[in-house]
């Protein structure tokens, strides 16, 4: 299927330093700027008909200066010829690009993050030629800018950066390095005033890009984004520096795109029928035509069913749900002792349930993970206090010396890490959830560290309300996607009334005699699917759900330690993860059943479900390997 929008109407420019535009090159400049906005626009649109998410408003907003600097370097300015973003979730503009400088089919745009096609969520180099940087974590493409500056001398090297990205603190190292070594860097920001949570003018009082910047040393040039004359004349004014200068551009996130200009919902992909009504007023009927199919067809596609699993609920959202539900039942005095701490991504990680109702235990502390986590580890310092922390699981080993200096603190934190493992991330590699047990990174004489990973929304509530009101750091992991509810052999929830969560207890949900799995979070359902299947057939395997990863109980050992085989799932990696160190405590105390692990073993390729199936640990693949042992 073609790409329903003519790009090939796009306009070859060639700008100079020496000049201002002409009428006509203003004129080409306006016409190409609409055009990769709408092409923008259909590209995420596709992905949002097909259920697999995007970013519509990033990469929609920065089309205005991407298209100048390109003109500048084929107009000849000494540009460096790399393409750097520190936001990847602007990735649907470089592809566009790509396929408007003939580097990309533009029928891939058709498959934007869908499974095998390289464009994922976050760009990665190794996917498709037309991207230079990988990029997607926050605060990690201004350092590795420097660094090409020194490599390049002679060129300037151009970062295109957010005002969000720029909260990091590793921009902040950047800049002072840019500076005191005079390195020809132009970071091109879009200062949109948008973030994940809102707006940073009212959750962040006194941040300011530009002025942050100045104080560094940066050459500094202010203009409104969407007056193209003026972008132009800031863009090579600061080419024209010898040395760090920054263009701001000031701009409402998605200009031009009706009911959502300005907020920060279009962060995300934009909604279906949003785009339909962007492109309708475009004038582009052949994309709608084509968007409107896709969307029907994509409503018949069943999904999956899992034996021994019931309805889905976010685990994630549930850490939410659970705190708000301890906090409701302390008196309004206890609850000052309580305070959660934000990198903006509260709805993501289950915090706006508790901003929502006890606005007062709560702070939006924009995309700063490590000062976010030892703001919680300070407050979470005062005897009886608890500091909350909350992020993707990608970004712990953004605070792994922030935990290790919380710890030797005695600070009291409880961290939600979500988005753990593979499962349904778009966003590929960058922000695969592996390493969690990172977050155990004590000697083995020091604190204990709890590190729980329930399978369901009851149990994630269940692990909650336990560990609430222990002492010292514990780490809650969850998955970006649902998760079905386990069921016990009569149908009914595993995790229901009456289950009390123990820690460092191991739990049986179905017994076997024929050997054992071991798993927990998002696969434990695919294991019970596949324990189902073969007990159909006559064939017992038991399954354990380790609940607390980092705790040997000696019990279940003792009991699995002498069946035929003992095999460990996950869908961490399988290098750092539960398996590589299971296999050890079966050894030390003496027991020897055949043993093996799976978990996530290659880079991602895009998709959803497919995540899963491409590491190898759908349910095929997982009977397959059982059959091995059985």
């Amino acid at each position: 299927m073609s790409f329903p929008i003519d790009i090939d109407k796009f306009v070859n420019l060639n700008f100079t330093l020496g000049d201002g535009l002409s009428n006509q090159e203003r004129d080409d400049l306006t016409k190409n700027i609409g055009l990769m906005r709408d092409a923008i626009v259909a590209t995420t649109v596709v992905a949002r008909a097909k259920g697999i998410g995007g970013h519509t408003g990033g990469p929609y907003d920065i089309v205005p200066e991407v298209i100048i600097i390109d003109a500048l370097r084929d107009g000849g300015a000494p540009i460096h010829d790399e393409f750097f973003d520190e936001a990847g979730h602007r990735s649907a503009l470089q592809y566009v690009r790509g396929a408007i400088r003939e580097k990309l089919d533009p029928e891939k745009l058709m498959h934007y993050r869908e499974y095998g096609s390289g464009l994922a969520g976050h760009p990665e180099a190794e996917l498709l030629d037309c991207i230079d940087f990988s990029t997607g974590r926050l605060g990690h493409a201004a350092g590795h800018v420097n660094g090409v500056a020194m490599a390049n001398p002679g060129k300037a090297v151009i970062m295109f950066g957010s005002d969000g990205a720029q909260m990091e603190g590793n921009d902040a190292e950047a800049a002072r390095l840019a500076v005191a070594n005079n390195l020809n860097v132009k970071w091109v920001i879009d200062d949109n005033n948008v973030t994940i949570a809102g707006h940073p003018e009212n959750y962040m009082s006194g941040f300011d890009v530009g002025k942050t910047l100045e104080g560094h040393g940066f050459k500094v040039f202010s203009c409104d984004g969407e007056n193209y004359t003026e972008v132009h004349g800031a863009i090579t004014s600061s080419l024209k520096v010898n040395g760090p200068a920054a263009v701001i551009c000031k701009r409402v996130m998605g200009p031009g795109i009706p009911d959502l200009e300005g907020t920060s919902k279009l962060h995300d992909v934009i909604p279906f029928d949003t785009g339909i009504d962007y492109l309708k007023e475009r004038g582009h009927t052949k994309a709608v035509e084509v968007l409107e199919k896709i969307a029907a067809e994509q409503s018949t596609i069943p999904s999956a069913d899992f034996k021994g699993s019931g309805e889905k609920g976010a685990c994630r959202k549930q850490f939410g749900v659970s705190v708000a539900n301890i906090l409701r039942g302390m008196s309004a005095e206890e609850r000052k002792r309580v305070h959660a701490f934000d990198s903006d991504l509260e709805g993501s990680v289950g915090l706006t349930s508790i901003r929502e109702e006890f606005p007062n235990c709560f702070t939006s502390g924009g995309v700063q993970e490590r000062g976010n986590y030892l703001a919680a580890a300070g407050f979470g310092s005062k005897e009886g206090n608890l500091g909350i922390f909350a992020t993707f699981s990608a970004f712990m080993e953004m605070v792994i010396s922030e935990i290790t200096m919380s710890r030797l603190n005695e600070a009291n934190v409880l961290a939600h890490f979500s988005h753990a493992g593979v499962d349904h991330m778009s966003d590929n590699t960058c922000h695969f959830g592996l390493n969690n047990f990172f977050a155990d990174n004590y000697v083995e004489e020091g604190s204990n560290t709890g590190l729980y990973f329930p399978a369901d929304v009851s149990q994630m509530d269940a692990v909650i309300r336990r560990i609430f009101h222990d002492h010292g750091l514990r780490f809650v992991f969850s998955n970006r996607s649902k998760t079905p509810l386990i069921l016990n052999e009569d149908g009914a929830a595993f995790y229901g009334g009456g289950y009390e969560f123990t820690p460092g207890v191991d739990e049986i949900i179905r017994e076997g005699d024929a050997g054992w799995i071991v798993s927990y979070g998002d696969m434990l359902h695919r294991c019970l699917h596949v324990v189902e299947e073969f007990r159909e057939k006559g064939i017992k395997v038991g399954l354990i759900n380790k609940v607390t990863l980092n705790a040997v109980d000696e019990e279940i050992m003792e009991r699995i330690g002498t069946s035929p085989f003992v095999m460990v799932i996950e869908s961490l990696n399988s290098r750092t993860g539960l398996g590589v160190r299971f296999g050890t405590w079966l050894l030390e105390r003496g027991f020897s059943p055949r043993y093996d692990h799976m978990g996530t073993t290659r880079p991602g390729n895009c998709g959803q479900e497919e995540q899963i199936l491409h590491q190898g640990l759908g349910a095929d693949a997982v009977k397959e390997k059982l059959s091995t042992f059985l």
